[in-house]
């Protein structure tokens, strides 16, 4: 039995947060003003307390952020850490100054040192925020955490539940073992051995009984890629990666169906909560069977709500492209022909090691020197970006500072959803659309943090 045991997962609720939040929200104000820090920690996820965490909070997961559209926001944050870091703002729309990339954005922080974030959310919706310096091991000790752009008309939900999913790589003792194993960097990616959510190992999280619920899920490990579905459950998915989902789109019931949610990617599901006292389990298919990573307990004054209760989403003030005019580039996602690098910075750590490249070009690391661009686009101009995986692993696919929207596969049906992220099957060629309208270099890379830092990166300039 852990230390956070279903009962006290549920119990162990702030004064005031109720089923609102299973973080601790900082609510939006007009302006919004935030004050976050990155410091080590330790916290109790198994058994015996680990040590050797990082986290924007003391002894627990980091605090969810609450923004508001279209509200000015100021994130004062400090690094409190033994090694220099960054805060990146995953999938949000912001200016290029505010990216929070070391080097190709901003100088990375030392410890002691202050920067404050500004920028203005453009879109509503599931985000999340995670360091660009060191990010393989920051990210594997836990430094990391949501952000909730509230809709500046927010929609009736029941209740509002953010998790993050989170693998730790966990000895029995509860400490950590060996963070990356390099014959697994080359191929998937090393995975994690304990699942959590929100920190803890199969949590009960309280939902609003017969109520909708909507659940933002967020995963944000290195490596895993899930496939989730809640048995016997009535609901839909309403926005995938921050954006509206412009189709019907139940929430899936079996394994069979199961939503893909790679490394990076969100989905925000309303759920018709159980009846009091009874419950919904959250499963994730793996290779060695069915896991269920939390449970959602119907709690309070049985309410009757139905899937036609559920609220719709507005949509988002994208740039609609137009694909008529678009210029084609060609990206191809693959092994590395060099297998070690040359000259990398080590300030922001680097393996030494190049397993993956972008159009056969091994990025040169997290460095002083990034490089030339992989394409530059001219502000304003629609671009189809076709992206081919000749790996027999897959990638997820994140661009910083633009949304760009799903097209075609040669593997399957897809909907044409926005999205920041996009998972390509191994062997798989996809087509997405983009307006190229924030001016600056945006980071481009796989989300399985190995590949990215054995090369699978680069960047894109808007001129």
């Amino acid at each position: 039995m852990t230390s956070l045991s279903r009962r006290s997962f549920l119990t162990a609720l702030p004064a005031g947060v109720g089923l609102w939040a299973l973080g601790r929200p900082l609510m939006a104000q007009a302006p919004v003003q935030i004050d976050l820090r990155a410091a080590e920690t330790s916290a109790q996820i198994l058994d015996r307390k680990t040590t050797g965490l990082f986290s924007y909070a003391a002894g627990g997961p980091a605090p969810v952020l609450r923004l508001k559209q279209g509200v000015p926001a100021k994130i004062a944050f400090q690094n409190d850490l033994d090694e220099p870091t960054t805060v990146h703002w995953h999938g949000l729309r912001v200016p290029n100054a505010m990216d929070g990339v070391a080097w190709v954005t901003q100088i990375p922080l030392g410890k002691g040192e202050r920067f404050d974030y500004t920028f203005t959310p453009q879109d509503a919706g599931t985000y999340w925020y995670h360091p660009h310096c060191n990010t393989f091991d920051q990210l594997q000790r836990g430094l990391n955490g949501i952000v909730i752009v509230e809709e500046a008309d927010p929609p009736a939900f029941d209740a509002d539940v953010p998790l993050v999913l989170r693998d730790f790589r966990l000895r029995d003792d509860g400490q950590f073992s060996a963070l990356s194993i390099p014959r697994n960097a080359a191929r998937g990616g090393t995975l994690g051995k304990v699942m959590t959510v929100n920190w803890a190992v199969a949590p009960d999280v309280a939902v609003p009984a017969g109520g909708v619920t909507r659940v933002r899920l967020a995963n944000t490990d290195v490596t895993r890629l899930h496939k989730l579905f809640i048995p016997g459950s009535r609901g839909k998915i309403v926005a995938l990666d921050g954006h509206p989902v412009e189709a019907d789109h139940p929430w899936p019931d079996r394994a069979e169906e199961g939503l893909w949610l790679a490394p990076g990617q969100r989905a925000d599901l309303a759920l018709i909560g159980p009846d009091l006292g009874q419950a919904l389990d959250l499963m994730t298919d793996t290779e060695g069977g069915t896991v269920a990573l939390a449970r959602f307990v119907g709690q309070g004054a049985a309410l009757t709500r139905g899937v036609a209760d559920i609220p719709v989403l507005p949509a988002n003030p994208l740039p609609r492209p137009n694909l008529d005019r678009a210029r084609v580039i060609d990206f191809v996602f693959g092994w590395s022909p060099q297998g070690k690098a040359k000259g990398a910075s080590a300030l922001c750590g680097d393996t030494g090691q190049r397993f993956w490249s972008i159009n056969r070009i091994a990025a040169a690391g997290d460095g002083p020197e990034p490089g030339a661009p992989l394409a530059v686009l001219r502000r304003g101009e629609t671009v189809i970006l076709r992206l081919r995986n000749e790996t027999q692993n897959h990638h997820p696919i994140h661009l910083h500072g633009m949304a760009f929207k799903l097209l075609t596969s040669d593997r399957r049906k897809i909907l044409p959803q926005w999205t920041d992220t996009a998972l390509l099957l191994e062997g798989e060629t996809m087509e997405v659309a983009l307006v190229a309208d924030n001016p600056g270099d945006w980071v481009f890379h796989c989300h399985v943090i190995e590949h990215q830092k054995t090369g699978l990166s680069g960047f894109l300039r808007v001129e």
